[in-house]
């Protein structure tokens, strides 16, 4: 195994494919943390730390929800009213912010992909916290569009909330991802 391990590495550095390499570390942690979270959520119930977890997602869904009600009224000026956690649209449209609305799964995933992903401390105590800001902000860009086409094309919304908008949140991990890997990793 070792012989094998040593000679793909020999293969690497000969045809330059330290960026394949990199690339093949992103998509296996952001795979294995994707579908180590699924499980732990829907089998486990977040267990050993179940309350924490909850209590967690509870914080992050009100705060990612009052500060959604503060950009679709004062910076998109789209008449809404509340009820809950529920915008309701002057046409019927709605959307509910729930738990799965939070954004803690994929700030959690860049989170243990920065925290695995090789590199200097020193960079990591301000990139991390920078790319969890940007990666909330991204959440909140996320409700805002949705609410957008909520009430311009509500025909689309399914597709933009599973095509469109949720992928999204890898475009930017992985955008940061790059950034870090190409401007602040030592090799």
């Amino acid at each position: 195994m070792k012989k094998l391990l040593s000679e793909i590495d020999k293969s690497i550095k000969k045809y330059k494919l330290d960026v394949l390499k990199d690339v093949m570390i992103f998509i296996v942690i952001t795979l294995v943390v994707h579908y180590s979270y699924r499980y732990w959520a829907k089998s486990t119930a977040y267990w050993p730390i179940k309350n924490v977890m909850v209590s967690s997602h509870e914080f992050m869904t009100d705060m990612v929800f009052q500060q959604s009600v503060w950009i679709i009224d004062n910076i998109l000026n789209i008449p809404f009213s509340v009820e809950d956690r529920t915008f309701l649209f002057e046409n019927n449209g709605f959307i509910t912010i729930n738990h799965g609305c939070s954004g803690l799964k994929p700030m959690l995933q860049y989170l243990l992909l920065m925290l695995l992903f090789p590199g200097p401390w020193k960079h990591k105590a301000w990139f991390i916290p920078m790319g969890l800001l940007i990666v909330h902000l991204t959440n909140l860009f996320r409700i805002s569009g949705l609410a957008v086409v909520t009430i311009t094309i509500p025909e689309y919304w399914d597709f933009a909330h599973d095509n469109l908008f949720r992928p999204f949140f890898y475009v930017v991990i992985f955008s940061l991802w790059v950034w870090w890997a190409e401007k602040f990793r030592v090799t």
